[in-house]
This record gives structure tokens, sequence and C-alpha cells, in this order.
């Protein structure tokens, strides 16, 4: 299984800033990396959507 990066940031005047990153060790594929990592990004910020905290979030395989 492959392993992913989705990475979280805040666009401000149409330039995103990353303000964080969660790394998904396994996952049976993009869709679901992508789930879990935004259910840990909220959850370690104690909100209940990640959007409440960032904009944008861009998945990444990594190897």
């Amino acid at each position: 299984m492959p392993n992913y990066r989705v990475e979280f940031a805040k666009e401000i005047l149409g330039v995103p800033f990353t303000i964080g990153a969660v790394e998904i060790m396994r996952a049976r594929d993009p869709d679901r990396a992508l789930r879990a990592a935004e259910l840990r990004f909220a959850r370690h910020h104690g909100i209940g959507d990640w959007r409440e905290r960032a904009d944008l979030a861009t998945l990444a395989e990594r190897h």
C-alpha cells in the first residue's frame, strides 16, 4: 500500500500558505487517504471540519 502526504493550506490573496500536513502511512486508494487526513487534521485542531481552518487540501503519493 502506498504512503500519502496531505498538505493543508490557507489561501490569502490567491496565494496558498501551508498551515499543516498529515502523513498517511497506508491507504487502499487516494480517496481514502485524503478522507483519513481530513479527519486527522480536524481532530488535531479540535474542530468539526477541516475547512474551518484551511481552504485547500493537496494530496501527494510518497514512495
